[in-house]
C-alpha cells in the first residue's frame, strides 16, 4: 500500500491556539482525508513545541510549572483538533520523554561527527520567534513577525556547523532534491543563501533551564528549534538512532508557514545533511491569514477567534471559509463580515439551498433514484488542484457544479416537467441527484460532516437545513 507522510509544524504553547494554528492544521487535514480517500496508508503528524525561554517567562507569569502550564496548553490544542474534525494519527509533544531521549541521541551522534562544536555566539534575538533574525529582516529595529524590539545578546553556547555545507544546500534546492513550493519561497531561500553567508547557528542556550540538556554538557540545554526540528522524525516513534530510520520517512508534505521558512529551509536540512538522512520530499510554504492588513499575531492580539468561528458557523462551516479564502500560498486578509458574506452565500444560499430544492422536487414525486454506495471518481482537474495544494480551486470546481445546478434547474423547471413531460423529468432529476452524490463525495476531504450529511439526505429523501442562514 502507498504511504502518505504529512506534517504540520508543532505549535508553540506560549498560548492558546488561535486560527492561524487552525489554518494549517485544517488544510493538512484535507490532504490526509484526500489521500485516505485514494486507499494510501496515511500518517498525519500534529503537535506542540514545549520548551524554551518564552514557555519559561509564561509559566513563571501564571505562577505555575512550566510542565503544569505546558500540560494545560498542549491539552487546548488537543480539544481544539476534536472539534474541527482533525484525523491525526500521533499528537507529539516535546516534553515526551521518547522525544527528549531521542533528541539527545541525535545531539551526541552530530557531536561525534564534529557538526558540532563549542563556541560564542553573537545576535540579534526575538523572544517571540524563539530565534536569532538577521539585521537585514528587521523593520526600525523590530522584529517583522511580531512587531517587538529584538535583543542583542552573546553567550557560551555549541554551534552547528552551517557554511561548509551552503554550497551542496545551494545545490540541491536548485535541482530540487530539496524541494521548496510554491516557486517564489524558493526563489526567495536561493538568494538568501547566494548573497549571505550562513554562520554557525546556535544549537544551545546556558541560561535556560526549560529545554532538554545537552548530552554532552548539562550546563546547556538544546535550542528550542533543534528540539522541535527532530519531532518529524521522533513523531512516527524514532528512537535517534541514525541507523535506523523510520520507514514512514522521508515526509510527502511538510506544511510550514512563511514566517518559519527560513529556519526549515536552512537549519532543518543542515542539520539532515548532518546525520545522513533524506530529505522531506516535499517543504510547502503558506501565507499569512491577515487582519486589517497585519498579520494575525497572538503577540500583537489581532486574531480572529477560531472558536467564535465554530460558534458561528459550524465545523464545516469554519473549514470551508478557511480553506477557501484564498490560495494557500499566499497571504489571505480575513474579515468577519466577509466570512458571513460568503457563508450565505455559498453555503446557505448555495449548497444548502441546492440541495432543500432537489430533495423537495424528488420526494413530492416520489421520485426514486439510487444512491450508489461506492465513492465516484474524483474528478481529474479537482484532484489535480489538490494534489498541487491548490485547496481553494478545489472547492472552487465543486462549486461550479453547485452553480451550474442552479441554473440548469432555473432553465429545466421541474417543477413544470413533473407536470408536463414525466420522462423529461426524470432525467433532470438523475442528473441533479448524481451531481449531489457526487459533491458528497468530493466535500469527503473539506467538509466530511457535510459530506455525509448529503449521503443521508439522498438516501432518505428528508431535507434538513444544514446552514441556517446567519444575520449579516
Amino acid at each position: 500500500m502507498k504511504k502518505f507522510y504529512i506534517t504540520t509544524p508543532i505549535y508553540y504553547v506560549n498560548d492558546k491556539p488561535h486560527i492561524g494554528h487552525a489554518y494549517t492544521t485544517i488544510a493538512a487535514d484535507v490532504l490526509a482525508r484526500f489521500h485516505r480517500e485514494q486507499g494510501e496508508d496515511v500518517f498525519l503528524l500534529t503537535g506542540t513545541d514545549e520548551h524554551g525561554l518564552k514557555i519559561q517567562h509564561k509559566a513563571e507569569e501564571t505562577g505555575k510549572e512550566p510542565q503544569k502550564f505546558v500540560d494545560e496548553i498542549a491539552g487546548e490544542f488537543k480539544s481544539l483538533w476534536d472539534k474541527l474534525g482533525i484525523k491525526y494519527n500521533n499528537f507529539i509533544r516535546t516534553t515526551d520523554p521518547k522525544h527528549k531521549e531521542a533528541v539527545q541521541r541525535v545531539l551526541q551522534t552530530l557531536h561525534d561527527k564534529g557538526a558540532i562544536h563549542k563556541g560564542e555566539y553573537e545576535g540579534l534575538y526575538c523572544v517571540a520567534c524563539e530565534q536569532f533574525r538577521h539585521e537585514n529582516e528587521l523593520i526600525d529595529g523590530r522584529c517583522p513577525d511580531h512587531d517587538i524590539v529584538v535583543e542583542k545578546i552573546k553567550e557560551e553556547c555549541y554551534l552547528l556547523e552551517m557554511a561548509d555545507v551552503q554550497k551542496e544546500l545551494i545545490e540541491k534546492i536548485e535541482k530540487n532534491e530539496f524541494t521548496i513550493k510554491p516557486e517564489r519561497y524558493k526563489k526567495e531561500i536561493l538568494s538568501f543563501l547566494q548573497n549571505e553567508s550562513l554562520k554557525d547557528v546556535s544549537i544551545s542556550r546556558k541560561n535556560v533551564s526549560w529545554g532538554i540538556p545537552l548530552p554532552f554538557d548539562n550546563d546547556h540545554t538544546t535550542y528550542v528549534w533543534v528540539d522541535a526540528f527532530l519531532n518529524y522524525l521522533t513523531g512516527t516513534d524514532w528512537d535517534g538512532d541514525i541507523k535506523n530510520i523510520p520507514a514512514r520517512w522521508p515526509a510527502d508534505v511538510q506544511l510550514i508557514g512563511k514566517d518559519i521558512l527560513r529556519v526549515h529551509a536552512t537549519i532543518w536540512p543542515v542539520m539532515l545533511m548532518h546525520l545522513g538522512i533524506e530529505f522531506p520530499k516535499l517543504l510547502f510554504v503558506h501565507g499569512h491569514l491577515l487582519l486589517g492588513g497585519k498579520k494575525m499575531s497572538k503577540t500583537i492580539g489581532n486574531i480572529i477567534g477560531i472558536d467564535e468561528m465554530l460558534e458561528k458557523f459550524g465545523v464545516d462551516g469554519t473549514r470551508y471559509l478557511l480553506m477557501s479564502a484564498g490560495t494557500f500560498g499566499e497571504d489571505v486578509d480575513m474579515t468577519t463580515e466577509r466570512m458571513t458574506e460568503k457563508y450565505n452565500a455559498d453555503l446557505a444560499n448555495g449548497l444548502g439551498n441546492l440541495i432543500s430544492r432537489v430533495v423537495k422536487l424528488s420526494s413530492i414525486s416520489n421520485f426514486k433514484f439510487q444512491v450508489s454506495n461506492q465513492a465516484q471518481n474524483l474528478n481529474d482537474k479537482i484532484l489535480s488542484f489538490i494534489e498541487r495544494l491548490d485547496l481553494n480551486q478545489a472547492l472552487e470546481e465543486i462549486w461550479k457544479i453547485i452553480r451550474m445546478d442552479d441554473k440548469f434547474i432555473e432553465g429545466t423547471k421541474p417543477w413544470e416537467l413533473q407536470k408536463t413531460d414525466e420522462i423529461k423529468f426524470r432525467e433532470v432529476m438523475q442528473k441533479l441527484t448524481s451531481d449531489l452524490q457526487l459533491i458528497s463525495e468530493l466535500l469527503i476531504p473539506f467538509m466530511p460532516e457535510t459530506a455525509e450529511k448529503i449521503k443521508e439526505i439522498l438516501e432518505t429523501k428528508k431535507t434538513k437545513i444544514l446552514f441556517p442562514r446567519l444575520k449579516p
